[in-house]
């Protein structure tokens, strides 16, 4: 059990499933339809739906967690703080608010100390390649994690479809099928990325949006995912959410600890 608490961390971060936000006093928001682009109009569309993304320099987070691996379930506390472009630091706390994980990811590698065996692991940021397709990179995490659509994935060759209100870009990117479901106000509901190729595929999908200093984004995320003979499903409900405020990210590997796989 303490081994897949704290491999759990490393997985999450390398699936890019970490994602959503809640503001302190869980309000919902109402959302309005964005009026700034007529639908038959590709250009202006991208345009308001790139312009409709939360825009932030640093951000903070505590989320209730279910992490679930081939059925083994555990329910654990994530507390995320970002610091856009930069770094993103993960804590995971188990019972009792022991901390059994901490992970630093930039954009160039994935650390991880685990407290519960006493060993840390280095990896560059391509060993993300393990779980997800090489059009993955860091700015793909950090939109996924504030409820942003993937910036690739906006783009003049996707498909674009209107259906009750609701707008679907879908497309190619090499080996990666995707599709970007949004809402009125070109909010992301659903994102699909799916590479059949390598047996991987990853359905995100953000509920229940509320405010946070002033930006509008989900409070609820459920991930599924499939990678080759591993089933992952990650369920996070936010309890805390700021935007802009100057925070910390305190990483460092104890002495005695040993390199992990």
């Amino acid at each position: 059990m303490k081994k897949n608490i704290a491999n759990s961390l490393l997985i999450v971060c390398c699936l890019l499933v970490m994602a959503s936000c809640k503001a302190r006093k869980q309000v919902l928001v109402a959302r309005k339809a964005d009026s700034t682009a007529k639908p038959n109009d590709v250009a202006s569309k991208l345009a308001a739906i790139r312009a409709s993304q939360v825009n932030f320099t640093t951000f903070a987070g505590k989320a209730k967690s279910k992490l679930s691996i081939n059925n083994n379930s555990n329910d654990v506390t994530l507390n995320i703080r970002i610091a856009k472009d930069k770094m993103i630091w993960v804590s995971i706390t188990a019972v009792l608010g022991i901390e059994a994980a901490r992970a630093v990811i930039t954009p160039d590698s994935i650390l991880v100390i685990n407290r519960l065996q006493s060993v840390y692991i280095k990896k560059p940021f391509s060993y993300i390649y393990t779980y997800a397709s090489k059009q993955v990179n860091y700015k793909t995490l950090e939109s996924l994690l504030i409820g942003n659509a993937v910036p690739e994935l906006v783009n003049e060759q996707a498909n674009i479809d209107h259906a009750e209100g609701n707008t679907t870009l879908s497309g190619t990117l090499n080996d990666l099928v995707y599709k970007l479901i949004l809402g009125p106000d070109n909010k992301v509901t659903q994102t699909n990325l799916d590479n059949q190729s390598q047996s991987q595929s990853l359905q995100v999908t953000n509920n229940a949006f509320i405010q946070a200093t002033n930006r509008i984004l989900p409070s609820q995320i459920d991930i599924a995912s499939v990678v080759k003979d591993k089933k992952i499903q990650v369920n996070l409900h936010y309890t805390k959410a700021d935007f802009e405020v100057q925070q910390n990210y305190p990483f460092s590997i104890p002495e005695g600890y040993e390199p992990g796989k």
